[in-house]
């Protein structure tokens, strides 16, 4: 037992010196700390057989043991010291070869027109009461056209005018109108809110049409509601977002789901050489009561006024765009303007 017990100390301080010759962090030493010297440790558990010897075998092994504790600890902190001492010389290395040559200028990015724009009309409107509703974008045809008093022969319905899914029931829709309806069947007079949101008509593109582009609609309903407050509202929101020096125009219009139907025009100066001329922003009108039924509120108590807007010429106007194509495209050039 005794050449044993000492052939078990000697491999133990080998065993403790090659592990150490191989560590590399200072994780790696607390590791060995804990095999060798921890409480549950190599050395304790040498100690705890020490302690069933005999006095004289006691007085042999013990200054043996105390003796492979004292090696392993200045094995330990040696490594330590060497392991810190390469850490400070990599960070003196690193220091030295710092480049102080200027980084090359970073590109950062910005808010798109459209959310300008929308964000600035969204603090119009929600100065003057009015809240926001968003839908779906994929529509139902009861709630893009039927519910809309929109008849089942009308031009809009078809496929030249339509995206038109394959079982023909469900749509893109084609303005946010359809948001206005589910907000009057879900909640009861006195409602004001805007849709702002993403319209799809089938049309050809060119330098004033797409087949998708930005509207924002609102429409107001309560007791005693006049086309003169309709009027105010909308000329509020236009001098607001394009200034008071802008000149504006209300000519009738048909719309099916408001009677009577006006359009709004402004007077706009396309090129500078050329005479300005009006251009047509969007309709508005007093909300038919075949709409407010289908929206589940009586017309007969209650009267409002819905509008809508193209939020795509809006932007056009704002930041004098002459080709709505430049809001859809990804050139940086044009979009880093804003």
């Amino acid at each position: 037992m005794n050449n044993s017990l000492k052939q078990t100390i000697l491999q133990t301080q080998q065993e403790c010196t090659t592990a150490l010759d191989q560590a590399q962090t200072q994780d790696t030493i607390e590791k060995i700390r804990v095999q060798y010297l921890g409480r549950q440790g190599i050395c304790a558990q040498l100690m705890e057989q020490i302690t069933a010897m005999s006095q004289e075998e006691k007085r042999e092994f013990g200054p043996l043991l105390n003796s492979l504790k004292k090696d392993l600890q200045q094995a330990l902190a040696d490594k330590k010291e060497q392991l810190l001492q390469a850490e400070l010389q990599a960070l003196q290395a690193q220091k030295a070869n710092f480049d102080v040559t200027a980084y090359k200028h970073q590109e950062f990015g910005s808010l798109h027109p459209y959310t300008h724009v929308t964000k600035e009309l969204v603090d119009i409107f929600t100065s003057m009461g009015f809240a926001v509703a968003q839908g779906p974008e994929l529509e139902s045809e009861f709630h893009n056209f039927t519910a809309l008093n929109i008849p089942e022969n009308h031009p809009a319905r078809g496929e030249s005018d339509t995206f038109w899914m394959p079982d023909f029931k469900r749509l893109l829709r084609t303005h946010t109108s359809t948001v206005q309806m589910r907000v009057m069947q879900e909640q009861q007079p006195p409602i004001a809110v805007i849709a702002p949101g993403r319209v799809f008509r089938n049309e050809a593109t060119d330098a004033t049409h797409d087949f998708q582009f930005m509207q924002i609609e609102g429409m107001f309903i309560d007791t005693n509601v006049s086309v003169s407050n309709m009027l105010a509202v909308i000329e509020t929101f236009l001098k607001q977002l394009l200034g008071n020096e802008i000149q504006l125009r209300v000519r009738p219009g048909f719309f099916p789901f408001v009677e009577p139907g006006l359009e709004f025009d402004v007077l706009y100066q396309f090129e500078k050489d050329k005479p300005a001329r009006w251009m047509e922003l969007g309709g508005c009108g007093m909300i038919h009561p075949n709409v407010l039924r289908h929206g589940n509120i009586d017309p007969e108590k209650y009267s409002g006024f819905a509008f809508g807007f193209g939020l795509t010429r809006l932007t056009m106007l704002k930041y004098n765009i002459k080709d709505l194509r430049l809001l859809h495209s990804s050139s940086i050039s044009f979009l880093s303007q804003f």
